[in-house]
């Protein structure tokens, strides 16, 4: 079942798809307990790559990790959500429409702003996937354009990835996952119907409108 999620009118919401720091509260426990979402899908890890289009350089790196809970770990991303109350770099509360809704922010072709997401995921066992969240969860927040940096600290942290390469560059990070045995990998783009979503944004005046892209 979807829930009409409201989401604030932030000026630094839909900006260029790469690291740059916000602003991020710490949630309190409440709101990190309230927001704590059980996924039924098999237990993973997730490396999200965005992409750009035409040339291919990347632009940012993601962790979307699914054990006791689904957690998005999202250094120095621009990305946030009053329905995902965050913690440093860690969101909790990623729900399919959620995250359908972070893919949507950032696999966009509009002018000036061309990216795809490529997703790449490893199935670990639920100790695996915990281990990364509360490497994530742990993890200092990260500067802005050390996004790729960071999430390999946390990898290292992680029974089977301690031997990620520790770098600047989203692409490296992509290419290590997609050479891990038994990965699977899939591209969203702008328009993809898979990720569809009902995120409602509240403008300045109270009212409610459906997310629309910047034109």
């Amino acid at each position: 079942m979807h829930y009409l999620l409201r989401l604030l009118l932030l000026p630094l919401l839909l900006v260029l798809a790469a690291c740059s720091t916000p602003n991020r509260d710490w949630a309190s426990d409440e709101a990190v307990r309230n927001a704590r979402y059980v996924s039924n899908e098999p237990y993973s890890i997730t490396l999200m790559t965005v992409i750009g289009i035409p040339r291919g350089e990347g632009a940012h790196s993601a962790l979307l990790i699914n054990g006791s809970q689904r957690v998005l770990f999202d250094p120095a991303g621009s990305w946030e959500h009053p329905a995902a109350p965050a913690r440093r770099d860690t969101s909790y509360g990623i729900t399919p429409n959620i995250l359908n809704f972070y893919l949507a922010y950032h696999a966009r072709n509009i002018p000036g702003e061309h990216y795809w997401v490529s997703a790449e995921t490893v199935h670990v066992s639920r100790e695996v996937a915990d281990a990364a969240i509360r490497a994530a969860e742990a993890h200092p927040s990260v500067s802005m354009s050390f996004c790729a940096m960071g999430t390999a600290q946390v990898l290292r942290q992680v029974p089977g990835f301690e031997n990620v390469p520790v770098q600047f560059r989203p692409l490296t990070l992509r290419d290590y996952f997609l050479a891990y045995p038994g990965v699977q990998s899939r591209s969203y783009r702008d328009g993809d119907p898979s990720i569809a979503h009902d995120v409602l944004m509240r403008d300045a005046d109270g009212s409610l409108r459906p997310f629309q892209r910047r034109q």
